[in-house]
């Protein structure tokens, strides 16, 4: 049985607050839990305590016994000093498309062209 703390989501249409839940893994995003540990509204302003409200006592009991929070999760326990979080790097993420690497190439290409007509345009009247 695979334990997850995440992130149920409660509240009206385009009003949301979230529960911090654990969870099987298995189950529904907005289904059965196993305990709640806190809340979380993002409607608030970020510097409002009450934005994030979490169980600090009870999500530590929930980790030793081997459940994994989810990403948001675990920068909420990463802001409040209970877990860790790396910082994730993907460097393919800031490479630009095939189409825009086209077109910088085409503008680099023209540029050369024009920088060799300049240069021949120079040379000439020199001579």
């Amino acid at each position: 049985m695979a334990l997850k703390i995440r992130l149920a989501r409660a509240g009206a249409k385009k009003r949301p607050v979230y529960r911090v839940v654990v969870a099987e893994a298995t189950a529904p995003r907005d289904g059965r839990f196993i305990e709640k540990l806190g809340t979380y509204n993002p409607l608030l302003a970020r510097d409002n305590p009450e934005r994030v409200v979490i169980d600090i006592e009870r999500v530590q009991h929930w980790l030793s016994v081997g459940a994994q929070p989810t990403d948001r999760v675990l920068r909420f326990l990463d802001a409040k000093d209970v877990k860790k979080r790396d910082a994730r790097n993907n460097p393919e993420k800031a490479k630009f498309g095939k189409k825009r690497e086209e077109r910088e190439e085409a503008i680099r290409i023209a540029a050369e062209d024009a920088a060799k007509k300049a240069a021949e345009a120079t040379e000439q009247p020199a001579s």
